[in-house]
């Protein structure tokens, strides 16, 4: 296996976000994963690109207009505004939306231009949970979705969508179901929010549900059971990735009980079916991940075997 740069896709507005006090998706998620990088040596490995704006335009491609209004035309100035028990849009959270957004834009450029074998986008707030027509679970704007829409217009027409979060990308889901172009392969924790409740007519949502305290043996078969020989099948043009770290043990919010090896492992077996039939042509967006130093050591494994696994012996 080749290995080509990896892209590192961020921008200083994603952490001026605020959901209030105590909130677990926070700036912090963002300074611990530098931070992390940083102290391994691997952050001087990447090549480092600021997140551009998305485009009022390039987000309607996946979002309705009655959404994008609420959004760009929330009234924060007295104060945040509430859009679910759990999620709040508050003064600079347009901007970082934009910046998520738009991150996954460039990461695409990047990949499909030769620049970037792997694109990281570490940004927030996240979005595999926004649906065409609604903002829920800490997410705004859909970045994977509008990154696959962005890589649609420019002529690709077999793209794989890889969510491994611990909830359900049903914003990914509710966009794409039914559109063959743009397959959806999820595992996840069942029963947990969403409540995603399955679309059977929808063959290109590859569903894999697992029970709390899978961990690592139940989750690798699953990938290698569930999605690899699909995958192998399709031959995607370019693999877009939901990358949530919050599968860990150590996570808060759920109970896979994954280690860092698994993800290591999952970034491994990505870079391999990238490398057999898309020219290891890979763009990966920050979800879920809500224990900070877990967190970062979970992006430190599954970027490994993008750089190299000798590269920091």
């Amino acid at each position: 296996m080749s290995y080509r740069p990896v892209a590192w896709i961020s921008h200083p507005d994603c952490l001026r976000h605020d959901m209030g006090a105590m909130h677990p998706e926070c700036a912090q998620r963002l300074n611990a994963i530098t931070d992390r990088l940083r102290i391994s040596g691997l952050y001087d490995f990447l090549h480092h690109h600021p997140a551009p704006l998305a485009l009022r335009e390039q987000l309607a491609w996946v979002h309705s207009e009655a959404h994008l209004d609420r959004v760009f035309h929330a009234d924060t100035s007295r104060g945040p505004v509430a859009i679910d028990g759990d999620t709040q849009q508050s003064e600079h959270t347009l901007q970082a939306a934009l910046r998520a957004a738009g991150a996954g834009i460039l990461g695409v450029d990047l990949a499909l231009d030769g620049k970037a074998g792997l694109a990281f986008c570490a940004v927030r707030p996240p979005g595999h949970h926004c649906e065409r027509n609604r903002a829920m679970g800490f997410c705004f704007f859909n970045n994977v979705a509008v990154a696959a829409a962005h890589a649609l217009s420019r002529g690709l027409k077999r793209i794989a969508i890889l969510d491994f979060d611990l909830h359900y990308g049903n914003g990914t889901a509710d966009i794409f179901k039914g559109d063959d172009r743009v397959w959806l392969f999820s595992t996840y924790q069942s029963p947990l929010y969403p409540h995603w409740a399955g679309a059977p007519e929808a063959r290109n949502l590859v569903d894999v549900e697992l029970p709390a305290y899978a961990g690592s043996t139940v989750f690798r078969q699953a990938v290698s059971e569930r999605w690899l020989p699909l995958l192998e099948t399709l031959r995607p043009q370019l693999i877009l990735v939901s990358a949530g770290f919050d599968a860990h043990a150590q996570d808060p919010l759920g109970d896979l009980r994954l280690g860092f090896d698994d993800f290591r492992w999952l970034g491994s077996v990505i870079a391999g079916v990238a490398e057999s039939c898309c020219q290891g042509r890979v763009v990966a967006t920050l979800e879920g991940g809500y224990e900070p130093h877990a967190l970062a050591r979970s992006v430190e494994s599954f970027l490994l075997p993008f750089v190299g696994d000798g590269l920091l012996a």
